[in-house]
């Protein structure tokens, strides 16, 4: 194990590419073994389970932008066809809480740096094995001079440099990863986490905005966010807590269980917005937890989208034009805010049909989230044969709009993820500015 993240571009380089590369190779076996009369299902699992297991090999070694990427798709994991969706799901998974860790020397070095060479006199304990690593940092428990519990996260050296590598070759591999994950459009994902990663890399970011969410929620009855304790450009200590991990849930929750936690992340995500003036932009499992008395835990405010007021009215607007079958306004709003591409003929049921993700869940007062669901809309949106792939073509998504619509559809395939039944149309209708009839 090296130092810190591996940063040589060639050496990541090479790594990267032997994900489409292996998945080629296991695939072109698999129909050598199908002509030799093997059995198809039993073939079909071990390819997808030998992809996976590389996945989560690669992504995760190099971390940095390649295993933020692998978080990416996690979220979306429940639009990954039925006979591919098991493998993924397990390696995915481990993506959102699990990285190999950094030398213990490396890490007390961090620290130094960071909150100087007297670091230890501001803790009482600190444990040098990490509790989590993920992407571009890893966590340690530790108790603060206090005796409060704390987690201590310390930012991998070498991260930024390596995450900026990773994002353009993945780029540049995009179509031939693409197969790894089918019904996902990789290639936008990959620009969106170029745009937003650099904003993760400054702690001090990530604390200022995590003391804006834990004094907006103090007292809240239904979420809570550990209230920040020190912070550094590469390092930051907050309390600690322990929960249930939202990945536990989706893998073996009880239906009420799922329903309770599903309802609380709704609320959570839409509320923010208009509650702290900021949108937690990063909604994948690894993020949240539920604890012993039902309330939810948040964490990793690292990606978070600045909204002073609220979210935006013209989205609401446009829901709401698309849940009462209003196509010809809804198609006129889409014109004047820029939604339609310059010279695109689109028929205005065009364009209700391919806001299906968004809007099937607000067409009813109780909404059940289902994998079946999403990979229908996936594969419906991705069909070239169905006008809605000409439809999404013609679309266009504004600048402003653009993490607030990514951030939504990540919240909806985690509630997927869930199977949970909520009433997102009254949570909408209390905090989306512009739906509310």
């Amino acid at each position: 194990m090296t130092d810190d993240i591996p940063r040589r571009s060639v050496q990541r380089s090479a790594r990267l590419a032997s994900l489409p590369l292996g998945f080629a190779s296991r695939t072109a076996a698999g129909w050598g073994r199908r002509l030799a009369g093997g059995d198809q299902g039993e073939i079909t699992a071990d390819v997808a389970r030998r992809g996976a297991e590389q996945l989560f090999a690669v992504l995760g070694e190099l971390k940095g932008g390649a295993m933020k990427f692998g978080q990416a798709l996690s979220v979306f994991e429940a639009a990954v066809p039925p006979e591919m969706a098991e493998p993924y799901r397990e390696a995915l998974t481990k993506l959102q809480t699990a990285a190999p860790p950094m030398p213990t020397a490396r890490t007390h070095r961090v620290l130094a740096e960071q909150f100087g060479r007297g670091w230890r006199e501001r803790f009482r304990e600190f444990d040098d094995t990490p509790a989590a690593a993920a992407s571009i940092g890893q966590v340690h428990r530790a108790v603060w001079h206090d005796g409060r519990d704390v987690a201590v996260k310390v930012q991998y050296p070498g991260a930024e440099e390596a995450i900026m590598a990773d994002l353009r070759q993945l780029q540049r591999f995009s179509r031939m990863v693409q197969p790894l994950v089918p019904g996902m459009e990789i290639k936008p994902l990959l620009s969106e986490l170029r745009d937003r990663m650099a904003e993760e890399l400054d702690y001090r970011d990530e604390a200022d905005a995590q003391r804006a969410f834990a004094a907006a929620y103090e007292g809240d009855p239904h979420v809570v966010v550990p209230r920040v304790v020190a912070s550094a450009p590469k390092a930051m200590v907050s309390e600690w807590v322990t929960g249930t991990p939202l990945s536990a849930i989706i893998r073996s929750g009880e239906p009420e269980e799922r329903d309770r936690v599903g309802l609380l992340l709704s609320r959570f995500h839409f509320s923010s917005p208009a509650r702290v003036g900021l949108l937690h932009a990063d909604p994948h499992p690894g993020n949240f937890q539920l604890l012993p008395d039902g309330r939810l835990c948040v964490i990793d405010f690292g990606a978070v989208a600045k909204l002073p007021d609220g979210l935006p009215y013209e989205l609401g607007h446009m829901l709401r034009l698309a849940v009462e079958d209003r196509a010809e306004e809804l198609l006129e709003l889409l014109k004047q805010l820029n939604f339609v591409l310059p010279g695109v003929d689109m028929g205005s049921d065009e364009a209700i049909a391919y806001l299906g993700p968004l809007t099937d869940p607000l067409r009813t007062e109780k909404f059940h989230f289902t994998r079946s669901w999403l990979r229908g809309q996936a594969d419906r949106l991705g069909d070239l044969r169905r006008p809605e792939f000409t439809t999404g073509r013609g679309l266009n998504l504004p600048p402003q709009y653009l993490l607030v619509h990514r951030v939504t559809l990540a919240s909806v395939a985690v509630l997927c993820q869930l199977d949970a039944e909520i009433p997102l149309r009254g949570i909408f209708e209390q905090w989306q500015p512009g739906f509310a009839a």
